[in-house]
């Protein structure tokens, strides 16, 4: 049986094959090896074979999971509660706690202010020094 490339839509022809594919969750990388399915040589697209798609979800899932226990680690480091560290971000009462449970996604900003107060924890004195930027009116 043929199968051509929906994405591509100018009759690629998809080669049955087993590749390593790459997920990328956030800018972070994990290889899952040996996808099998349907592949296209000229955009990538991917019909993936009965189990195949789970796996690759999982891979995907499992950095998202890695990105939970790096806040709670960095957070934990810095000595702030789950609240100081929610109110530092402008976030709800709860927020890391649904963060680092992984019940919620935090916003890149939240990710990247937590890298940078890693590398340079210095800087947390002057975020709790600063006057609050919430939208309360």
């Amino acid at each position: 049986m043929t199968h051509y490339c929906l994405q591509c839509d100018d009759g690629t022809k998809l080669v049955h094959t087993r590749r390593d594919l790459t997920v990328q969750v956030r800018g972070r990388e994990r290889v899952v090896t040996k996808v099998s399915g349907w592949h296209c040589p000229v955009c990538g697209e991917v019909e993936f074979d009965p189990g195949e798609g789970q796996r690759y979800s999982a891979a995907a899932e499992a950095l998202a999971a890695e990105e939970a226990v790096m806040l709670r680690s960095i957070r934990k480091r810095l000595g702030l509660s789950q609240k100081a560290a929610a109110e530092l971000t402008g976030g709800g009462h709860n927020a890391f706690s649904r963060y680092e449970r992984g019940e919620a996604r935090p916003m890149p900003a939240v990710i990247n202010l937590f890298s940078l107060l890693d590398r340079h924890p210095e800087l947390l004195g002057e975020l709790a020094e600063a006057p609050s930027r919430t939208n309360s009116r």
